[in-house]
Formats: structure tokens, sequence, C-alpha cells
């Protein structure tokens, strides 16, 4: 069983996963899920209405408006919910009905947008937005899609939080999808004082990098559309991932005791195939973990909506799962 240690004072920026004993390569993984948001998305939300409010955008009577797959939807519901603000989230067919309930319970008005717009179920959401900001001239839409609030969150905290934790980091793992916790992250280590690789984990289907866009059933990674905040200069690799291999590999670590959510499961499964062909072996290396997997629960850990949309091959995990060993989850990762 994995052994959990916790510190006194909490702290998410303070738990890694060491996934050597679980899935035999170098890698430590670094859980954000464990914030009342459950999600990183809670940085780039606080960052965003922050500055809003510090800039004058955001009053008292203001009407919080966003697009959001989910996490980002879930995070703004609490910060609104705290602050005293109205929200709506608005949202698609591909968001986790958990996390619709989650963003209902704590206030927000989600709008669900099932017509395909331009195209994409994206663009369909941006037209709504838009279409709410003309109607009510309270709306203000943070847009996580170009706020460079965005990447700022990140460069302030998550970077930080992972270069103290791992002064000797040689690779950074982190999936993709505004980019802003990519960006972030890879300005800030663009000026370490060490070299560090950032590999962008995509998902197959994404036009994030150039790919046409195609069908993606998970929400949190991936877009149909280049993200205006992505600078491409600051990144050195980029990992695609299949759909099919995120849900192997989310099912091979719940057989070892932890449960993530999908994006981590692309993260991962992205940088195990990166260490194999780049053999891995010496070099230190942290992938992100963006959330946890209870809003995933009547998705990727459910066999019937997997087998409907993926087949029965992708229920047969071939992920590397070594006999169960002492899976290490730590405060501080060893010096």
């Amino acid at each position: 069983m994995p052994v959990i240690t916790a510190p006194h004072a909490y702290n998410e920026d303070d738990l890694y996963v060491d996934l050597m004993p679980t899935l035999g390569q170098p890698l430590f993984l670094k859980c954000e899920g464990f914030n009342f948001a459950g999600s990183i998305k809670l940085k780039a939300a606080t960052e965003m209405v922050e500055s809003a409010e510090r800039r004058g955008i955001l009053t008292p009577d203001s009407i919080l408006v966003e697009s959001s797959s989910g996490n980002l939807g879930v995070a703004l519901s609490i910060i609104a919910a705290s602050k005293g603000y109205e929200f709506v989230c608005v949202t698609d067919s591909r968001c986790n009905l958990t996390t619709r309930l989650m963003m209902e319970a704590l206030g927000a008005h989600v709008h669900l947008v099932s017509d395909v717009s331009e195209g994409s179920l994206l663009a369909g959401r941006l037209a709504a937005v838009r279409g709410l900001c003309a109607s009510d001239p309270r709306c203000v839409w943070l847009s996580q899609y170009s706020n460079p609030d965005n990447w700022k969150a990140h460069y302030f905290r998550t970077a930080p939080a992972i270069a103290q934790a791992f002064p000797q980091i040689d690779v950074l793992f982190v999936g993709v999808g505004t980019t802003g916790t990519l960006m972030g992250c890879a300005r800030y280590f663009h000026t370490w004082s060490r070299p560090v690789r950032i590999v962008a984990v995509d998902t197959v289907g994404s036009a994030i990098f150039g790919d046409p866009p195609g069908r993606r059933m998970i929400p949190g990674l991936g877009m149909s559309m280049r993200p205006p905040l992505l600078d491409r200069a600051y990144v050195d690799d980029v990992v695609r991932v299949a759909e099919s291999d995120t849900i192997r590999t989310c099912r091979a670590m719940a057989a070892r005791g932890f449960v993530f959510g999908g994006s981590t499961g692309t993260v991962v499964s992205g940088a195990t195939g990166w260490l194999d062909a780049h053999r891995g072996d010496g070099l230190t290396c942290v992938a992100i973990s963006p959330d946890l997997g209870e809003r995933y629960l009547d998705t990727i850990y459910q066999s019937n909506w997997v087998q409907d949309l993926y087949g029965a091959e992708a229920l047969h995990s071939d992920a590397r799962v070594p006999e169960p060993a002492r899976s290490a989850v730590r405060r501080r990762p060893p010096r």
C-alpha cells in the first residue's frame, strides 16, 4: 500500500509522489489536487480574479463569466462564492457530471453548450460567453485563454515551489490546455541556475501544436486551436498521448492505490514514454499532476463508458506496473 505522510501545516505545494516503485521510472509527481478547488486551476483563478480587482475591472456588482471544461469553473465557483460574486460557467457536454454538480452546489450557474460552432465545442463556448457579455454590461470575462495572469500564477507559485523542492531538476513534464501552467513554469526555468528541459504533454486530437483537431472526450488537456498564451520558443519537446493510453495509465496507477484525473494520466503516460526513449536513468524528473480522480469515476474509471468510446482493449492496461512495492508519498523529496 502507498505510504502517505502529511505535514502538520498542510500545503499542497509540498506533496510529491515518487513513481519509481509504481511505474519503474525516475519520476516525481507534483500533486496539485489537494486544495479546496481540487485542482491546479485554483492558482490561475485566484491570480486572475485578484488582478482584475486591483485594476478595477471587477466591482461588487460584477458577474463573472468564464468558459471552462471543468476545473477552472470549480475554482472560480469557490472564489465567487467566497467574495460574493455571481458566476456563470459556460461549459460543454464533455464536462463531468460531478464537476457540474459541484459548481451548482457552490451557487454558480452552469451554461451547457451542446451545439458545435465553427467546427468545435470550444468555439461554441466562446460564442456563448461573448453573447452573455454583450447582453449584460455587468459581465466580466477573465478569459483564461489569453489572460497573462493565468501563466503568471505559475511563474510566481508553481515553478518556484518545484525549484525549491528539486534544486537539481533536469526535466519538467507539463500537460497543456490553455498553456498557462506550461508558460509560467517554462518562463521561470528559462532563467533558472541550471538547464531544465521543458516537455509539453498534449493529447491526440488537440491542435495546440499545429495538428488538426480531432475527437477528445476527456476534459482538461488539449484545445481545438492554438492558445494565445503559447510561446513555442520556451518548449523543448512535445509528446502526444492517445486518450486510450491516458485511460490505461490512470487505471494502472489506481491498481497501485493512486486515483488521479485524466490530465494526470496523460502527463504520466507521456512522461514515461519520453523517459523510455531518452534513457532517463540518472535524471531528476518532475511531472505536474493537475487534479485527482474523484471527478472521473463515472468516465475513466467506469468500464462501460470506456468500452463504449474506446473499445474493450482500453480496459486492459499495458502500462508498466511492477509488483506491489512501498510507494512513497512525501512532503519533501529526498535530497
